[in-house]
């Protein structure tokens, strides 16, 4: 059993699909304590219980209704969750713009994958920050 299973990891995403795919590619990683959350404001307020279980990694969308991917990587950078503001966040974006991808990395995006995302891009980002994943 690979140590992956210990992780567990919050994926953000208004769409269905996307959240499935996420979570049978996190599954190829061996790991399979996944929450998944509809938008940035519903991601918000499970970080802000503390009964929820904190995520080691976040994938989020970047274009979401009621609060975007941007909005929720601002909350967690500025200590506004009761997770760590260290925690590694993916972004997921159809957004071609590199201005649109600085303003990202800017705000704490530690990776962005432009969609449509493949299987091999998404495991070698969750594999460089997690190398003991198999």
């Amino acid at each position: 059993m690979s140590d992956g299973v210990d992780l567990r990891v919050l994926v953000v995403d208004d769409e269905r699909e996307i959240r499935s795919f996420v979570r049978l590619m996190l599954g190829q990683c061996g790991i399979r304590n996944i929450d998944e959350a509809e938008n940035g404001e519903e991601a918000a307020e499970k970080l802000s219980n503390i009964a929820f279980p904190k995520p080691d990694l976040i994938i989020t969308d970047l274009h979401m209704e009621k609060m975007d991917g941007l909005g929720l990587l601002n909350l967690i950078r500025r200590g506004k969750t009761l997770i760590q503001v260290q925690v590694p966040i993916i972004v997921l974006t159809g957004d071609q713009d590199s201005l649109v991808h600085e303003v990202s990395q800017q705000v704490g995006a530690t990776a962005i994958l432009t969609k449509p995302i493949s299987a091999d891009s998404l495991t070698g980002a969750v594999r460089t920050l997690f190398p003991f994943l198999l």
